[in-house]
């Protein structure tokens, strides 16, 4: 993301069956020197065998795989794929969840070399449809050589959630993290 750009990403999902849903990213980028750019789609199937029922508590797993076709601006490679494992847990008032997220490139140099990028989230009901609490994402680098730490890009969030609005001011924890980013996502 470039400095002082814009990202926005429509994501359409569908259910594909019990357990499986489908979408795709349509991410268009506003660039600091304000240039459009249509940054390539990506498209994800997602498995959620394990699940608590509607409002109710319980631990949650399953996975998320995504493939995208960007342009080289954006991924030096330009085809990508991200295998994200779905962990955790949502009680009455908490909820933690834990992506360990496993990306390759699939075309160029870096083609079949895995990266490690874990996320976590931890949140708390403040009050009846308002949850506040933190996320916090890393990109470790290459799984066989993971990058000394002031390569990494680890990012802590607090965010505030309702039922149709993820809210977060983010600040990086190292040089090569964006210093500060905004993000919030909408549901309909």
């Amino acid at each position: 993301m470039p400095h002082r750009g814009l990202r926005v990403t429509p994501e359409i999902s569908w259910g594909l069956a019990e357990n499986w849903d489908g979408g795709v990213y349509l991410p268009f980028v506003r660039s600091g020197d304000g240039a459009y750019f249509f940054a390539g789609p990506r498209f994800r199937v997602k498995y959620l065998p394990l699940r608590p029922a509607e409002g109710g508590s319980g631990l949650f797993a399953g996975i998320n795989v995504e493939v995208s076709f960007v342009q080289e601006r954006f991924e030096q490679s330009g085809r990508t794929m991200e295998i994200r494992p779905i962990i955790g847990f949502r009680g009455e008032k908490w909820l933690f969840s834990f992506n360990p997220i496993l990306g390759t490139d699939l075309a160029g140099d870096n083609k079949g070399d895995f990266t490690f990028a874990p996320a976590f989230k931890l949140s708390r009901r403040a009050w009846p449809g308002v949850a506040l609490g933190a996320e916090y994402y890393m990109d470790l680098g290459r799984v066989s050589d993971l990058a000394p730490r002031n390569e990494q890009s680890r990012v802590l969030y607090l965010t505030a959630d309702t039922e149709r609005v993820n809210f977060g001011i983010g600040y990086g924890l190292t040089d090569a993290s964006d210093r500060w980013t905004v993000k919030a996502i909408f549901s309909f």
